[in-house]
């Protein structure tokens, strides 16, 4: 089978002499793949024109539903690729990481975008800056989707993930994807980007594919396009010098070699959880893939003293790891993903032996259900390096496969010093029941390191573990682990957009925005604001109230019904000594009680809940005898697609008798997208 690219929207497949692809276990071909003859140029032209136009037409909530909406339609599909994956030398386990992880990273970023990104095609980031004192001119960061293409390089472990990880933030901010998969492994990917395909949810142009190589991709390249590359430091160096990307500043991030530590602390000696799920997770991060992932733990950090305790444990666990034919039920560890990546790791290795002993491994291996020649299989290799002090191989090579190095240190200090030597890693992972002892690793190793896992006894059921990117948290690290961050969360989605300061007058950021900002013109609602529907309802909508003055009869009564007697409200003779107040005052949350009861319209209407209060602030004391009064405006709306009802933010000011604010706090309702049943309205 001759795999296909995907190519302003239609599967082409390439001409020329073609790369032979063969299952891991058994070396038989399984497919073959070759890009010559694609036309890159037509292919970033379809991106941009066609892909770009179609999503940015969408809200970011528009995108998070077709999100999951694929991800619901690739787990429907996922018994396809779960047999493919058995080629690439994975085991079921190793398989579930890779295609139910890569359909899980879709389902957060679907749920990431409704919950943390506005029904909006802008993104607002960060408050109004005011830049005159008559507040008549101000200041506001936007993001806004890039006009170009997001070009994916990704590497052979992951076929599945390090497709789906890469795409989803790249979606949700509406900039189209060009795939371009590891060709090893591309036969999975290809098949996971044809059901992609086939499923029919997303716009012409959001997704392309490249099986095989990128031709004269880089020579079309403009400042409006992203590269994201997982792969080796070389590559990585060489692609990110391209004329055409320094030349266009084209924004590059990289995810490279890492040679990631694990530390045992002092505290964790032999018989305590901390030691006895530090060698769970060396072993399993050495046999996870056949130890191919970019986070897998390339060095044990151990105290000096527990040396012996952990190379004993090490061994006796790593004895009982079944290696063979993944299809096999009994094998817990597969080949590595081909006969060159096993030739790759062995050099490696070879270098490593230089200055540390091979105390497991090496021996000749008899893999289960498979012939050990034409197989990729490699047994699980553990080091051990006495002399550190000379020692420099086991911080700068990094054998991508099942290997590890167990590294002795004296003190706390040094062991940072020894993780640090790594210049640069995606993760560590700390193991103390100390905290104390743990923080100080933790902040020791935070300038080196993307992310940092610190395991107890506490969390360890919890844990995701050492090697488990989420979408959550950034992944990535400085130094020689690339300097780049994917995923991250929203901060993953930001990367594929332009940040813009805009500046001008009130009615001018609100328009751009579509939030109402303070100073902007306020619109008369014709009706109560609370009556009208989702729909109806107008950015700058106001609502004035009526006056209520405060009492202290109001002030005694709220302290008796919510228990808050602090002197500042009830003691007049200590309240004159506060230096703020000078006088009892009214509670804040008073305040806040009283100001919906200005505001609030009773009846049965289209506002169907409460959800609560952002950015409070009290800026003036209230005294018995002043006057308050509200103002509420529609601030900003996002529809919750499907679900009948829509979010609505509310500015909402409260001010004195003299007209100075005394509260300023947005109110989150939800608002009904329709009139209900025997409402007055309706």
């Amino acid at each position: 089978m001759q795999l296909q690219s995907y190519c302003a929207g239609r599967w082409v497949s390439g001409s020329g002499e073609a790369t032979l692809l063969r299952d891991a276990s058994t070396g038989e071909v399984i497919a073959s793949a070759t890009s010559e003859g694609l036309d890159f140029a037509a292919m970033l032209e379809h991106a941009r024109i066609v892909g770009g136009a179609n999503l940015r037409r969408l809200t970011f909530h528009e995108r998070a539903a077709l999100l999951k909406a694929l991800a619901k339609h690739l787990n429907e599909k996922k018994d396809a690729l779960y047999r493919l994956s058995y080629a690439t030398g994975a085991t079921k386990s190793d398989s579930w990481i890779d295609i139910d992880g890569g359909i899980g990273t879709l389902f957060v970023y679907a749920s990431k975008g409704m919950k943390e990104l506005p029904d909006s095609r802008v993104y607002v980031d960060g408050p109004v800056e005011q830049l005159a004192k008559s507040g008549g001119f101000l200041g506001q960061h936007i993001y806004v989707s890039l006009e170009g293409a997001a070009i994916h390089i990704n590497a052979f472990n992951f076929p599945v993930w390090g497709m789906l990880e890469k795409l989803a933030p790249a979606f949700l901010a509406g900039v189209p994807v060009i795939v371009k998969p590891a060709t090893a492994t591309a036969y999975l990917t290809e098949l996971a980007f044809r059901q992609i395909i086939d499923s029919g949810l997303l716009p012409e142009g959001a997704v392309q594919l490249i099986c095989g190589g990128v031709g004269d991709l880089f020579e079309h390249l403009t400042c409006q396009d992203v590269i994201a590359f997982t792969g080796s430091a070389s590559t990585a160096r060489k692609l990110r010098m391209h004329p055409r990307v320094v030349g266009q500043a084209v924004r590059f991030t990289a995810e490279t070699d890492s040679l990631n530590s694990c530390i045992l602390a002092p505290d964790a000696v032999a018989g305590t959880p901390e030691f006895d799920l530090f060698v769970r997770e060396v072993v399993r991060e050495m046999t996870v893939k056949a130890g191919q992932k970019c986070t897998a733990i390339r060095k044990a950090i151990v105290p000096a003293t527990q040396s012996t305790a952990v190379l004993d444990a090490l061994r006796a666990a790593l004895a009982k790891v079944v290696i063979g034919n993944p299809r096999e039920e009994a094998v817990r560890m597969g080949p590595v993903a081909s006969l060159a990546q096993r030739r790759e790791v062995l050099e490696q290795l070879a270098r490593l032996e230089r200055e540390a002993e091979v105390v497991y491994g090496g021996e000749k291996l008899a893999p289960a259900g498979a012939d050990a020649e034409r197989g990729a299989f490699l047994a699980p290799t553990l080091l051990h390096c006495r002399d550190i002090a000379s020692a420099r191989a086991v911080h700068e090579v990094e054998a991508f496969g099942p290997v590890s190095t167990v590294v002795p240190y004296e003190g706390l200090d040094q062991a940072i010093a020894l993780a640090r030597r790594g210049a640069g890693s995606l993760v560590g992972s700390v193991f103390s029941a100390d905290e104390s002892m743990a923080a100080q690793l933790v902040l020791g190793l935070a300038p080196f390191h993307g992310r940092i896992l610190v395991v107890n006894r506490h969390c360890a059921k919890d844990s995701t573990g050492h090697g488990s990117p989420l979408p959550h948290l950034v992944h990535g690290g400085p130094g020689r682990a690339g300097g780049g961050e994917e995923m991250g969360g929203i901060r993953g989605v930001l990367h594929y957009m332009q940040r813009t300061a805009v500046q001008g007058t009130p009615d001018v950021l609100t328009a751009v925005t579509g939030r109402w900002v303070k100073g902007s013109q306020e619109l008369d609602p014709g009706v109560h604001p609370f009556r009208k529907p989702f729909g109806a309802l107008r950015i700058g909508d106001t609502f004035r109230s009526g006056e209520r003055e405060v009492t202290l009869q109001d002030i005694e009564r709220f302290a008796a019904l919510s228990g808050d007697h602090f002197y500042a409200h009830m003691d007049e003779a200590a309240a004159r000594r506060n230096p703020i107040f000078g006088g009892r005052v009214a509670h804040g949350y008073f305040l806040i009680s009283a100001a919906a009861g200005l505001f609030v319209d009773p009846p049965l209407g289209p506002v169907l809940a409460n959800y609560g209060i952002d950015g409070l602030r009290f800026t003036q004391p209230v005294k018995p005898g002043d006057r308050i009064r509200v103002r509420l405006t529609c601030k900003e709306k996002s529809l919750r697609i499907g679900q009948g009802y829509g979010e609505v933010r509310w500015d909402t000011q409260i001010t004195n008798q003299n007209g100075e604010t005394v509260a300023q706090y947005d109110v989150l309702t939800m608002v009904s997208e329709h009139e209900l049943p025997d409402s007055p309205a309706s």
